[in-house]
């Protein structure tokens, strides 16, 4: 253990140490103090050498390395004279207030090696006990179906996952909400870890609330070891990470720590960096300055791959249902579908056939979709047009004219809402029956009018209204 030495002298190191320490509060801001500095204890001082203890090993590292010469400025500015500064790893104890007591005739820093962690020699796994995320067995490289629009982030991913020698420490992973970025943040993890490697995969508001714990319990200091035992650490929506001083200067330290260390970081998020207004701008640089890939919407051959996929295996665990081809390339037709929306419509439709012992066929398939009010009876795109004229008592022929005043552009955006909700035609079809008009301004109609239903309870009784008039119910 770590003893105080006095020294027969006139220099009052434990009054200078506590002034330094208020200074350094000073100039580093709470932030950096708290996460770093609070824990240091001085734990000798004899003839001018000064012993800084940490309480950790890390800790000790970083210190030695960021602020040894900060400390020792702060020092001479107290008006102490330290001939050296050292930081040396001291148990926690020994921060206790200072007393005189006999030297140890050994006084070294322990090795990294001395650090109790019965995990760490555990393959694969995180150190201690934050929590990662966990793994999906079935999200792996050899189930994701790469096309045009993803084959660089497929290929990326594999090669940082298999440790390759290419020099990517960050790769950055960018796109709309269900393209596969977790399927590739799942598959990396499971790749890195089986090849024995510890591979942390966390979401960004995991690490915000586990970082703030360890900052109200006073052990920052702990959660910084345990994230940086990994050999590999993964962080999922970077966009929920949200604007705090402390959770994005720990992040930035993180992207700081696993650069120095050699370690790879993979980072996912919905936008690209420059686009994180939520961060700082060292931080969305810092980001800029890795591997930036975007996964885009696949193109219809690859939705169709990734359709047979899921239909393949839907098939190998229950035979009875299978999915003939012309129900899956409908399905692919929807343009503006992601990886995820294809799946949840798959999964419908299979279930729906599974559970009626019906054939999967278009017509079963449009029934499946969403059950009519008379059987067999499909809702058109015209009864839409018709029901939704009527309830906003407007001439049928507005929906297909140039009109664009709100007394009309309202319900022609709720009948092509409805239209993409009811029927499984395509947005370019869909917007052929409303006077030619392009998929785009289908698209944006169907957002607007979903962000109005979450937004406006009335308004949502209106839609949800005219769906019960269809003969649906969401």
């Amino acid at each position: 253990m770590n003893q105080i030495v006095t020294k027969a002298s006139e220099t009052d190191w434990p009054t200078i140490w506590a002034a330094a320490r208020e200074r350094m509060r000073r100039d580093l801001g709470d932030a950096v103090f708290d996460a770093w500095i609070s824990s240091l204890s001085l734990v000798e001082f004899a003839n001018g050498e000064i012993k800084i203890g940490a309480p950790r090993p890390f800790a000790r590292n970083w210190v030695a390395n960021q602020y040894a010469s900060r400390i020792e400025r702060a020092l001479r500015a107290e008006g102490g004279e330290p001939s050296s500064v050292s930081i040396v790893l001291a148990p926690s104890k020994a921060a206790a207030p200072f007393a005189p007591r006999a030297p140890e005739p050994h006084q070294n820093a322990a090795p990294v090696s001395r650090l109790p962690a019965p995990e760490r020699e555990r393959p694969g796994e995180p150190r201690r006990v934050l929590n990662s995320r966990m793994l999906d067995p079935m999200q792996t490289f050899e189930t994701f179906v790469s096309g045009p629009s993803n084959e660089f982030g497929f290929r990326a991913a594999r090669a940082v996952a298999e440790g390759d020698e290419s020099g990517v420490a960050l790769l950055y992973i960018h796109g709309g909400f269900g393209n596969g970025k977790t399927h590739l943040m799942n598959a990396i993890a499971l790749e890195a870890r089986k090849r024995g490697r510890r591979a942390l995969l966390l979401g960004a508001e995991d690490f915000m609330r586990q970082f703030l714990g360890a900052l109200k319990y006073k052990d920052t200091l702990g959660f910084k070891d345990e994230l940086r035992a990994a050999d590999m650490l993964l962080i999922d929506d970077l966009q929920h990470l949200c604007r705090s001083t402390y959770t994005v200067s720990e992040f930035l330290h993180t992207l700081n720590a696993f650069s120095d260390l050699r370690r790879k970081l993979v980072i996912a998020s919905d936008k690209a960096p420059a686009a994180l207004e939520s961060l700082t701008a060292d931080v969305r640089s810092r980001l800029s300055g890795g591997l930036v890939i975007g996964l885009e919407t696949p193109d219809r051959a690859t939705r169709l791959a990734i359709l047979k996929a899921r239909a393949a295996e839907y098939t190998r665990r229950r035979p009875d249902t299978v999915m003939p081809d012309e129900v899956l390339e409908k399905i692919a037709d929807r343009e503006d579908a992601s990886p995820r929306d294809l799946i949840g419509i798959f999964t419908k439709l299979a279930v729906y056939a599974d559970l009626t012992k019906k054939p999967m066929t278009l017509e079963a398939a449009a029934e499946a979709a969403g059950s009519a009010g008379t059987p067999g009876r499909k809702t058109s795109i015209e009864d839409i047009q018709r029901k939704t004229a009527e309830f906003y008592k407007i001439d049928l022929r507005d929906f297909h004219s140039a009109l664009r005043s709100r007394r009309v552009a309202r319900p022609r955006q709720v009948a092509m809402y409805l239209s993409r909700e009811l029927t499984m035609r395509s947005l370019p079809e869909i917007g052929r029956r409303f006077g030619g008009r392009d998929h785009t301004t289908v698209l944006h109609a169907c957002r607007r009018i979903a962000e109005l239903c979450a937004n406006d309870p009335l308004f949502k009784q209106e839609v949800d209204f005219l769906k019960q008039v269809l003969g649906r119910t969401n």
